[in-house]
């Protein structure tokens, strides 16, 4: 069994309850972990026996750019996408961060940490 993670994914997005949010936006960072059967892809050298990171960022991406109000509600459909996507994972978490976010004073982000054997 593997990790493979993508940290520090970021993205202008318009997630908000906010309407100036959904209006303007603002800057979110995404990491991902990722655990599945690396033996394969430490034996052979091909990216046909792993998971294609440059897929596994479009999902990421796509996901990001449909609004929504809440990060924990952007986080689940990222990870019930990838789970979708690529059946091999038998484990992921994400920590999605908005940046500079509107609470009435300075606040570097707030971040949500949700795993794919959580409900949802």
């Amino acid at each position: 069994m593997g990790r493979i993670a993508l940290t520090g994914m970021e993205f202008h997005a318009f997630h908000g309850c906010f309407k100036e949010e959904q209006i303007i936006g603002t800057n979110f960072i995404v990491d991902l972990l990722i655990e599945t059967d690396t033996s394969a892809p430490e034996l052979t050298d091909e990216l046909k026996d792993t998971l294609d990171y440059s897929k596994v960022y479009k999902i990421v991406k796509g996901e990001m750019e449909i609004t929504a109000k809440l990060l924990e509600h952007v986080a689940r459909r990222i990870l019930n996408s990838l789970i979708k996507s690529f059946p091999q994972i038998t484990f992921a978490g994400i920590t999605l961060s908005k940046m500079n976010p509107p609470l009435g004073g300075k606040v570097e982000r707030v971040s949500v940490t949700l795993n794919s054997k959580d409900n949802g």
